[in-house]
């Protein structure tokens, strides 16, 4: 059974990479371009099970929009992604850039799905 991930980054270039990426493992992908519209998705889609998010984003950063998702939807995974940033408590995170089999590997560990 493919697994609904909602993808999360400001650069368009970038959520079409990862989003790609995850297709090719056999996830099903919704987009958002920011965090306000990532938790109107969350609210409107209950099939998401997985948020990845870029963390460096204007208005809203990845790691508040991990915390609100989460509060939304206790049991839902959650993936932070970042160029920049060090892994902070909480949340697993993977750094970019990064391969297909990369992230086939942190969603397999951390989510236990791809």
């Amino acid at each position: 059974m493919a697994h609904t991930v909602l993808v999360v980054d400001d650069d368009a270039a970038v959520l079409d990479v990862i989003a790609s990426m995850l297709e090719d493992i056999g996830c099903n992908v919704v987009c958002a371009h920011n965090g306000d519209e990532a938790l109107e998705t969350l609210t409107c889609q209950p099939n998401i099970s997985i948020l990845i998010t870029d963390i460096n984003m204007p208005g809203m950063d990845g790691h508040e929009l991990a915390e609100r998702a989460t509060r939304i939807r206790p049991a839902l995974k959650v993936l932070q992604l970042s160029g920049r940033e060090r892994r902070r408590d909480g949340f697993p995170m993977l750094r970019k850039p990064f391969s297909e089999e990369d992230l086939a590997r942190v969603m397999q560990q951390t989510t236990g799905v791809c």
